[in-house]
């Protein structure tokens, strides 16, 4: 199943796409695409409804954040080797996990705002693993049996806040509009391995980064375990995987956004996305 959150800030609906490619409201179903809603009864009682009987919405105006109301968003840093190595830094023994506010999501075709003060702004595709069943000390084999299903993440980063302004990551992770999700949350049962996915990212229109989940240090099952150990992840949560080599911080001489840049970046199996960047405008 494709579901998404179309519509306007502060009017989104919960939709579900049909055998026919037309999306459908789910408003009398579920309240919204998140938390309860993402745990396997509620996925099969959706997947067993009539969606023929549900309202047609043929005019998309706006995919929103996929998911709402996500309660955690955590993402892996240095996860692919190329990365790690354009980085400067040495391949991590353990995942490299930081946070990322949840005030950062936007919609996959919403504007991305340059930081005000920002020089180093930059660019990260990931997959993104949406949690359906809470996981607390789960066994890698029994991890995946947790997803709800996957998303495209675009992990905007600030080079200098993350880097060179001391303390930790998430400084330079968490500014606003630097969490694009979707366009569409993807179930599990579509993507029978998520290590076996392409994904890339082109700014405008040069292909930067093109890798496949396969070249992962560490895959999304050893993840799920992982994090488990640490903290009880819940129906709702997004972890965001880690992003392959060709960020802007890796080029020579290194590349940043700028205004009127427009980023397009996409993963097989869960849609694209598009962002124009736009400059910090003070209120």
């Amino acid at each position: 199943m494709k579901f998404s959150r179309l519509g306007r800030p502060g009017k989104e609906k919960p939709c579900i796409l049909d055998a026919n490619g037309t999306w459908r409201n789910l408003s009398g179903l579920i309240d919204d695409i998140s938390g309860e809603a993402l745990e396997p009864d509620a996925l099969s009682r959706i997947g067993a409804a009539d969606l023929a009987s549900l309202p047609a919405i043929h005019n998309v105006d706006r995919y929103a954040p996929a998911v709402a109301g996500v309660g955690k968003f955590i993402c892996i840093g240095l996860n692919y080797a190329r990365h790690a190595a354009e980085s400067g830094m040495d391949l991590p023994k353990e995942p490299v996990m930081f946070m990322k506010a949840t005030s950062s999501i936007i919609g996959a075709n919403d504007q991305v705002v340059i930081p005000r003060n920002s020089k180093k702004s930059d660019w990260e595709v990931e997959l993104g693993v949406v949690i359906g069943r809470p996981a607390k000390h789960v066994s890698e084999a029994e991890a995946l049996d947790h997803v709800a299903g996957y998303l495209v993440v675009n992990d905007l980063s600030e080079r200098e806040f993350q880097l060179e302004r001391g303390g930790q990551w998430v400084k330079g992770k968490s500014c606003d509009t630097f969490g694009p999700i979707g366009p569409w949350l993807v179930t599990k049962d579509e993507i029978p391995d998520p290590q076996a996915l392409g994904l890339w990212l082109e700014v405008n229109g040069k292909r930067y980064q093109e890798s496949n989940t396969s070249d992962m240090v560490f895959g999304v099952a050893h993840l799920i375990s992982y994090l488990s150990d640490f903290m009880t992840l819940q129906p709702g949560d997004i972890i965001s995987t880690g992003t392959p080599f060709g960020v802007g911080l890796g080029l020579d001489p290194p590349v940043y956004l700028k205004e009127g840049d427009v980023m397009e970046l996409g993963i097989d199996g869960l849609g694209q996305q598009r962002q124009e960047v736009v400059a910090w405008q003070d209120a």
